[in-house]
């Protein structure tokens, strides 16, 4: 069901806190979800918020375990050809929708076509490139019937890829792959249904008896409770209504480990924070120098320890740290902190700026506490160190996305990544010229050649195209790496099965309460 209508703000606020006023159930799981998810259509969607929810409602071929290993989903078990291009899946005979038909290969035949049909325009879409015609189909000059994937008997199905693709199976995890439900919208295919929703305030999940492993959950319900600012999450959670927290607030960290002891919950994880430049038009167009000059001058270390201060990890590339068979990008690859501001300075100044002439720049954002820390930090260090006049734009999240999709105002907007699966790629994509997550509207010959060879090659011969497709993009100053991601949580003592993992990914699935 799509929800459009929107409440007053103070009117949200009192509301989500009287949903959770009362004392937290054993048989219901309180979750902060953060944003308001921006689709629960699994084509549409790509906040993490959104991805969170539908994991919990549909359920793909393969999925997670509490550890984020792949584990049998609806297929309950698959074979990979020896050139690792045809996959045959079996069907688990016992998956079941939520009104008890049975889920078939077509349904995922009819999602896959969906998705990837021009008029869906699934900002996700391109993650399927890597299945035959999938690129032909999405850019409109193949039918959906074209695509390679089929039918095999009651219960199998066989995709076919362009090339082998090893993290093929954990793609499979990624709701933009699930079964299609129809226009039925109150189909799900997962462990939970939905059962409420208020906007603003919460998504009520109820058990799904028909789901093929119901006797497995623990969870009566889900309760994802929308809530943007960290602070206000944190007071609800030391007010007893939440279990789980989304994160944590900003530059709190050394309190927080003093206060909740075991309970706050950090670990590595997947995804890189950065700015991006809108290189498609004024004034940032055909100016490397520029871009570089306002990367050189930002203090990523008082950044991360000063003002965010919940554990982020400096970041001078795109690829996070403990991606397989990645190297990390030092600070000290960029010079002394004084050589950085000297040559900030010496850019900006060759850029045509200066005292009398300072640059007058955007920088948009979704509202977020920490995202405004982060913005009024970088326009202050801007400001001090190259006189740059930065205009704050803080947008509701559909507004801000919708505006940096389309590029027509934006100029400096905030982005940043989580890993869907294990591997560069996943990063390096939304540059590629024709991406729809592309919203630097970079368009490089020499990125696109590399991305494109790496489709066709393997092991170290891949990893070192992906890898110059990085320092492509690097030296193009596209993006503003800024950090790195760790999870943050807190979760009370008496949850179960809740297990870090570099995926963050947590299905209620595997919660269960004491």
């Amino acid at each position: 069901m799509s929800i459009t209508s929107r409440f007053p703000l103070v009117a949200v606020i009192a509301l989500s806190w009287a949903v959770s006023a009362a004392p937290l159930s054993a048989a219901t799981l309180d979750r902060g979800v953060g944003p308001e998810p921006d689709a629960l259509d699994i084509h549409l969607a790509q906040s993490l918020s959104a991805l969170n929810v539908l994991r919990d409602l549909h359920e793909g071929l393969i999925t997670l375990d509490a550890s984020a290993r792949l584990i049998p989903g609806l297929a309950r078990a698959w074979t990979v050809s020896d050139d690792g291009r045809v996959w045959r899946f079996e069907l688990d005979p016992e998956a079941r929708w939520s009104d008890g038909e049975p889920i078939s290969a077509d349904d995922v035949i009819a999602g896959w076509r969906r998705a990837l049909a021009p008029a869906t325009a699934a900002p996700m879409a391109g993650m399927l490139d890597m299945v035959v015609n999938a690129r032909a189909v999405r850019t409109g000059r193949l039918e959906p019937s074209a695509l390679g994937i089929s039918r095999d008997g009651a219960h199998g199905l066989v995709v076919e890829l362009e090339q082998a693709t090893p993290w093929f199976a954990e793609l499979l995890t990624h709701p933009l792959t699930f079964p299609w439900p129809g226009e039925n919208r109150s189909r799900y295919s997962g462990p939970f249904v939905l059962d409420r929703r208020v906007p603003g305030a919460h998504l009520q999940l109820a058990r799904n008896p028909e789901y093929r492993d119901s006797a497995g959950v623990a969870l009566e319900r889900v309760v994802w409770h929308v809530i943007e600012e960290p602070s206000v999450e944190l007071a609800r959670y030391r007010a007893g209504q939440l279990h789980i927290t989304e994160t944590i607030p900003p530059g709190r960290l050394d309190w927080m480990r003093e206060q909740f002891g075991d309970e706050l919950r950090i670990s590595t994880y997947l995804g890189t924070f950065f700015l991006t430049f809108n290189v498609g038009r004024e004034p940032f167009a055909d100016a490397p120098g520029l871009r570089r000059a306002l990367s050189l001058a930002i203090d990523r270390e008082l950044l991360t320890q000063r003002v965010l201060g919940a554990g982020e990890v400096p970041a001078w590339g795109l690829i996070p740290p403990g991606m397989p068979g990645w190297p990390e990008a030092a600070a000290a690859d960029q010079g002394t902190a004084a050589e950085r501001l000297a040559e900030a300075r010496e850019l900006y100044r060759a850029a045509g700026f200066g005292a009398r002439r300072p640059l007058r720049a955007e920088l948009r954002f979704n509202t977020s506490l920490t995202h405004r820390r982060m913005a009024a930090a970088v326009a202050a260090m801007w400001k001090e160190q190259l006189g740059v006049e930065t205009r704050l734009v803080n947008e509701e999240w559909k507004v801000f996305v919708a505006n940096r999709r389309h590029g027509r105002i934006t100029e400096i907007v905030r982005g940043g990544w989580i890993a869907d699966w294990r591997d560069a790629a996943n990063f390096l994509q939304l540059f590629e010229t024709g991406s729809p997550l592309n919203y630097s509207f970079f368009s490089d010959h020499e990125f696109d050649g590399l991305m494109s060879a790496a489709r066709t090659r393997h092991g170290d011969e891949r990893l070192d195209l992906l890898r110059r497709a990085e320092e492509r993009l690097l030296a193009e100053h596209v993006i503003i790496p800024l950090y790195h991601y760790v999870s943050r949580h807190l979760v009370k003592p008496q949850v179960r099965g809740f297990e870090d993992n570099v995926m963050d990914i947590h299905l209620s699935r595997w919660l269960s309460l004491q």
